[in-house]
Order: C-alpha cells, then structure tokens, then sequence
C-alpha cells in the first residue's frame, strides 16, 4: 500500500499518512458494510485517492484557486491488490537506498517502510535501542525530502553504488523473518516471504550480478527448511534434529545452480559464499555427514571479505564440529573480549552449549540465563529455559 501510493505524492511522510487514513476508513466502512473480497486492493484505492485529495488540497491552498484533482478515468475503477504490483514496492526499495543516505540510514529506513519490519526489530538488528533508531529512520526520511530523492529505479549507471544496500536490506528482511528477534514465533513467514519475493525480482532485474543471484540462492535454501524449523507445537528444532526428507528438494536444487553459476561468473562474494555453506547444509545426508571442513573453509573465506563480528561467530560452530569445542570457545571469549557482540543475545547461547558439550554445567547454565535475559522471541525463550534445565 505504501509503495503503490508514494508513486502518487513522491513523499514518504504524505503516503503514510494517507495509508493510515485507510486503515481509519477500512474500520468503519468494513464494520458497516463487512470485509470486502479484495480487502488489500480497496485499501490501496482509498489510500491513493486520500493522497490525491490531499494534493489538491495543498494545491488550491497554495494557488487561492478552485482546484479539483480527479484520478484519470478508469484508474481508481478496477484497483489492483497490492500484490499484483510487486515492481512499486521494488522502486521504492531502491528510492530508500539513495546513496544520500548512510548505509545503515538506508537499510533501516526499507526495513521500516517498504519491508514492515516493527522498529524494535530493526533496533535488534543494530544492537540499539528502540528510540535510537526511531530516531535515526525519522531523520533519513527527512533527508529524503530535502534532498528531493526521486520515486525511481536508478539507471544503469546508478544501480551499482545502491545494489549492495538493496541486497542488505533483503538479507536482513529474510534474517528477521527467519528468526524473529520478538513475538511467540520463531519464524515470521510473512517477512520471509516477502524477501524471497522481493529477491526474486531484483534476480530479474539484475541477472548478471552474481550476488543478486547469490541471495536468491540463500533465501530459497532457508525457504525450503523453513517448514521443519519447528515442531508441530511451535518448538525450536535444531537442524540435527529436522525432518530432512520434508525439506523442499526443488527449492534446494534451485539454489545449487544459481550458486554454481554466481561462481561461474566471478569471484565470491558475502551472499554467494552464505549461500554455499547453507547448501552445503542441505544438501548433506544427515547432520553427522555435514561436509564442516568444507564450510570451514567457506566461512574462512566469507570472514575475509567481510570481516563481520556475527561472521566471526557464525563460524565458531563450525571450528568446534572440525577442532572441538574447547577452540570453539576459546573464539567465543575472544569476541567477548572484543566487545563488538555485547547485547547480541546469540553470543552467550553460542557460548553456552558449548560449554555444556565440554561437561562444565555451572558456566553453561550462567550462559543460559545470559542469553535468556537478551532473548524476546518465545520459541527461543522456550529453547533456552529447556536447555538450562538440562544443563
């Protein structure tokens, strides 16, 4: 809804509001007269026609004339859900990520807007506070309008220097749908499916970008465990403990040709080289015949071309499975030391098992508690209470 009415007033701030008049509109009239059968497209046609309304009305206001805006004919007669028009919430994916913007400016102002990501989440993602980046999202969008940033897809020659940016922010769309970081459930499908959709059509609008194709890959192997990461009850499960036979084998196949032939084409880079340790992942047997020398040496890699603290940790798995979990955590204190991770509440579970695997109980159950008390999504909670009674 969002994306569809920004095209019509070019300001971020006038297409929320009018979207939240909508929503007002919805309550009442939906109450009246029930739900209609395209629920999503009505809303997207009375939040398109408030923001019409709304600029004839700044217009007669600024002329002193009778002014009357009318939406061409037929335009507002048969709306399109707003699933139909997957390519405005694209544009306006690309219209956050202006290069006007930090980095970090960019990527929490789509997950705000365009992606539905709550501001606690984001705020989870930049291990800061809530106000903080409210803070930080109120002033990009501000920027936005003083810079007069267009509502556009850049052109070739502007793609490259906002492709990393748009990529990010899919990536972090699908991690927070693939692990919430709040709510009861562990996975947010809805999230996740938006990336994976979103992903989809940037594959398509980039096909020779090998980490366009990358991405893709990542998000369709998570997509196609996703079903067996819980239990019928809502559990967390491991990935030894998943149903591997229910994985979705297409989706996996999919992903190894895309990777195959990120790989033809260049150098690897960070979403490419993620995409071969999952597949990695799902294409073992089982978990005892995990190829980790293999993605050992993939995260060797990945953490030299991108030398991130939650690739550091991610990869402490993997050297405890290959050299044992005493230099597994002796890794995890070194990022303790560090202090990069303070606050990211998969450092202490990471360090907490594995001084359960090393038989030192006492520590471990402190770790748990460390994590439980930086832990706000219920299924993990759940995962961490009963891991520390087992500890």
């Amino acid at each position: 809804m969002l994306a569809a009415t920004v095209r019509v007033t070019r300001d971020l701030d006038a297409a929320q509001e009018s979207v939240q008049d909508a929503y007002v509109a919805a309550l009442q009239a939906w109450s009246r007269d029930g739900v209609p059968q395209r629920p999503g497209a009505w809303l997207t046609t009375v939040a398109r026609r408030n923001a019409l309304n709304a600029m004839a009305r700044r217009r007669t206001l600024r002329a002193k004339l009778p002014l009357l805006l009318e939406p061409e004919a037929g335009e507002m007669d048969e709306p399109r859900d707003v699933d139909e028009i997957p390519d405005d919430r694209l544009r306006l994916v690309f219209t956050c990520c202006h290069p006007a913007l930090s980095q970090e400016a960019q990527v929490a102002l789509t997950l705000r807007l365009v992606c539905g990501v709550a501001t606690a989440d984001i705020a989870h993602v930049f291990l800061v506070s809530e106000p903080t980046m409210a803070a930080r999202i109120t002033r990009a969008k501000r920027k936005i309008a003083a810079a007069g940033i267009p509502y556009a897809v850049p052109g070739p020659d502007d793609l490259p220097e906002r492709l990393d940016a748009v990529l990010t922010v899919l990536h972090l769309l699908s991690a927070t749908g693939h692990a919430a970081p709040t709510g009861e459930s562990l996975v947010r499908a809805d999230l996740a499916d938006r990336a994976l959709d979103l992903a989809r059509m940037l594959h398509a609008l980039v096909p020779s970008e090998p980490e366009a194709s990358g991405l893709l890959a990542l998000l369709l192997v998570h997509h196609a465990r996703r079903a067996t990461r819980t239990d019928a009850e809502g559990r967390l499960a491991l990935l030894e403990d998943q149903d591997r036979s229910a994985w979705d084998q297409a989706a996996i196949g999919e992903a190894d040709a895309l990777i195959v032939g990120a790989l033809r084409d260049a150098s690897a880079g960070r979403f490419t080289l993620q995409a071969a340790i999952a597949a990695l992942h799902a294409q073992a047997p089982s978990y005892d015949e995990t190829d980790w020398p293999q993605i050992l040496a993939l995260y060797d890699e990945l953490l030299r071309v991108w030398p991130a603290p939650v690739v550091a940790l991610n990869r402490v798995v993997a050297v405890a499975m290959v050299e044992g979990p005493e230099t597994g955590l002796a890794e995890v204190e070194q990022l303790e030391e560090e202090g990069a991770l303070a606050g990211y509440r998969y450092l202490p579970s990471t360090k907490a098992d594995l001084l359960r695997r090393l038989g030192r109980h006492e520590e471990a159950a402190d770790a748990y508690r460390e994590a439980l008390a930086l832990t706000e999504n219920a299924a993990e909670r759940a995962f961490l209470r009963h891991r520390l009674g087992g500890s």
